[in-house]
């Protein structure tokens, strides 16, 4: 089960997702859509990288999405780089009606893997929806990349919020079912004398709150 919570100071888990992908693809809109269900026909390029968070709850664990916006310009990509770091989910998005974006996905999605954890979920995102009427990326085309890849794959509007909230809500659940399946595999570990190491949730809300400030540093 799934719900969205407003207690953004107390949570089991803190997960970092970013977005990626080529700028005005509306990755910002869908940052502002899923975190503060806003939407803004104005939007200007993000200048390096941006932040914002978002608490659900997920089988009776709070879970607090620090969700980072990447810069898609080339010349912010060295830069931006370093903040895949520590991330366990990511949204590739491209927009449905300019095709160079969706072919450029390769190249963002190897940059993602060659800067990431190798267990990092990553959902394909193609974007701008209410403009399908000018689509230019079959839909086929995208799920076969999603399927070639082994990720996963939905198209949204940020504009009239379609499959947003299904979006990061899709991707945190398989970090949360991941987490907790390694969890319970390192307790076997633990009981069989192995010396296997992971961030585990915690209850005391003064460690989980320096926690959550590191990550924004990281």
């Amino acid at each position: 089960m799934i719900s969205d919570s407003s207690e953004e100071d107390d949570y089991d888990f803190l997960f970092k997702i970013v977005l990626v992908g080529d700028s005005g693809v509306g990755k910002s809109n869908l940052l502002s859509r899923f975190c503060r269900n806003e939407f803004d026909l104005e939007s200007r390029s993000t200048i390096g990288v941006e932040f914002a968070t978002k608490t659900i709850t997920i089988d009776k664990k709070i879970i607090k999405a620090q969700i980072w916006d990447t810069a898609g310009q080339e010349r912010y990509r060295a830069i931006t780089s370093a903040y895949y770091r520590g991330a366990v989910g990511a949204l590739l998005v491209y927009d449905i009606t300019k095709y160079l974006s969706f072919e450029n996905c390769q190249t963002w999605l190897d940059e993602l893997k060659e800067n990431s954890s190798q267990d990092i979920k990553i959902m394909s995102i193609g974007n701008k929806l209410d403009l399908k009427h000018l689509r230019a990326v079959p839909i086929e085309k995208s799920k076969t990349f999603s399927e070639e890849n082994s990720i996963s794959f939905i198209e949204t509007s940020a504009l009239d919020s379609t499959n947003v909230d299904e979006a990061f809500k899709q991707v945190l659940n398989e970090i949360y079912m991941s987490t907790v399946s390694n969890e319970d595999q390192v307790k076997t570990e633990k009981v069989k004398g192995s010396t296997t190491v992971v961030v585990e949730n915690t209850d005391n809300k003064k460690d989980k709150k320096s926690r959550g400030k590191f990550a924004k540093w990281c």
